[in-house]
């Protein structure tokens, strides 16, 4: 049943929309306390704390990711079933019970344990929740929707790792997790609280604005979708799910061992370091000419001109060795970083609706997880066994290559009967 706008929608001037775009960039940027970027700023400190090694760190970390993954669906579900609102206020108390419990590490099993619940509630639950939001509020301007929310996940990448550089230098690894913590608690949730809707029909309103009467309103319509078992039984699903595995292994394989691939190259440290940047900053004004891109192309062109340029870098890195090359991948590398970015938000909801979409995004967010974790793995069995990087990235320009041809004739059909 419809209702009017509550007192705080009515304040506002515009579309109630743009507002939960900002709720949700402000979930990706706090999410950054369970992402790898952050996380890594704290691995020396423990190291230097307890004398662990860094295999045994490295380990912990990849079996907890792992684990977390198994939950996904999981809280897919309950996002189906309780609303964004709900798991999002969920998300924002656990995963700053996640931090506080960081603050107090004492042993290999403890450390297990926090690596398990801030990659389950920041790197997982909190990212799903506005990738599963936005699109209830979106539907032609869902592209320039996302790429607004992804600034949040800019913003993060770039922030935290100094940031988290200066709260232990001046707070030790304990105090930094206090204030995510205290950050989340009780500055992300109350704005939840107070701003989050789980839907624009609910109030009488439609997807990217306007208004209808209730009785000339089709709820149906704005909740279409795929049930789970449909999806499943569909080799558009499963295409799908390739595409969004594809790029989560190479691009972690890749980013992994990269400094170690561009010294093959004979670059420096300092300069495989400034590739890395210039992905990044690539990456970014890409991701928003991708999202009003979007808007005028279909998402099955964009998606498979992301996987042309992802193969062209991979590309470069055989057949040239030089800084210029180097910088000519950073470039290729953040395009389609950029484009892809857009399309991997965009990609469920756009082939199977609203009406299931936790768990058909938390599926997604499985085979990202587990592709990530098994990434850098055949880089590293390369070098171990060949002494080099060149057959694996012939390996790795394959699946590009297989991912553009999929996501070409990967088009959105109506759902098995």
């Amino acid at each position: 049943m419809s209702r009017q706008p509550d007192a705080v929608m009515r304040r506002i001037p515009f579309y109630y929309g743009w507002v939960i775009v900002v709720m949700a960039a402000l979930a990706v940027f706090l999410s950054g306390p369970g992402q790898t970027y952050s996380v890594s700023i704290f691995i020396d400190a423990y190291i230097e704390d307890f004398g662990w090694s860094r295999s045994l760190v490295s380990s912990l970390y990849s079996a907890a990711t792992l684990l977390s993954a198994c939950l996904m669906i999981v809280f897919g579900r309950m996002i189906d079933r309780k609303g964004q609102r709900s798991v999002s206020i969920f998300a924002g108390v656990m995963l700053a019970a996640a931090c506080l419990f960081n603050s107090m590490l004492l042993g290999p099993w403890m450390l297990f344990a926090g690596f398990f619940l801030i990659r389950l509630f920041g790197q997982g639950l909190m990212e799903m929740v506005p990738n599963t939001l936005v699109p209830r509020w979106f539907e032609q301007k869902q592209g320039r929707a996302f790429a607004f929310m992804e600034v949040g996940g800019f913003l993060s990448a770039a922030a935290l790792p100094p940031l988290n550089v200066w709260l232990i230098a001046s707070a030790g690894w304990q105090g930094a997790w206090q204030f995510w913590a205290a950050v989340l608690l009780f500055f992300y949730v109350p704005l939840v609280v107070l701003f989050v809707r789980n839907s624009p029909w609910t109030y009488g309103l439609e997807r990217d604005g306007g208004s209808r009467p209730a009785r000339e309103r089709s709820e149906s319509r704005s909740e279409w979708g795929w049930t789970p078992r449909e999806a499943l039984r569909s080799p558009l699903f499963w295409g799908a799910i390739f595409c969004i595995a594809v790029p989560a292994m190479v691009n972690t394989g890749l980013t992994f061992h990269l400094v170690s691939i561009l010294s093959e190259a004979g670059l420096t440290r300092a300069e495989s370091s400034f590739v890395l940047s210039l992905i990044a900053m690539t990456a970014f004004p890409v991701s928003f000419l991708a999202g009003f891109l979007l808007e005028r192309l279909s998402l099955h062109q964009v998606f498979a001109a992301s996987f042309l340029v992802e193969a062209a870098a991979v590309l470069v890195l055989l057949l040239f060795d030089s800084y210029a090359a180097g910088l000519l991948f950073g470039l290729l590398r953040g395009v389609a970083a950029g484009l892809g970015t857009i399309c991997l938000a965009m990609l469920i909801p756009t082939f199977f609706g609203t009406a299931h979409l936790g768990t058909l995004k938390s599926m997604g967010v499985t085979a990202t997880v587990f592709a990530s974790a098994v990434g850098p793995l055949p880089f590293g069995l390369a070098f171990d066994w060949f002494g080099g990087y060149t057959e694996v990235l012939i390996l790795m320009l394959f699946f590009p290559l297989a991912a553009m041809v999929t996501a070409w004739y990967n088009r959105p059909a109506a759902p098995l009967s």
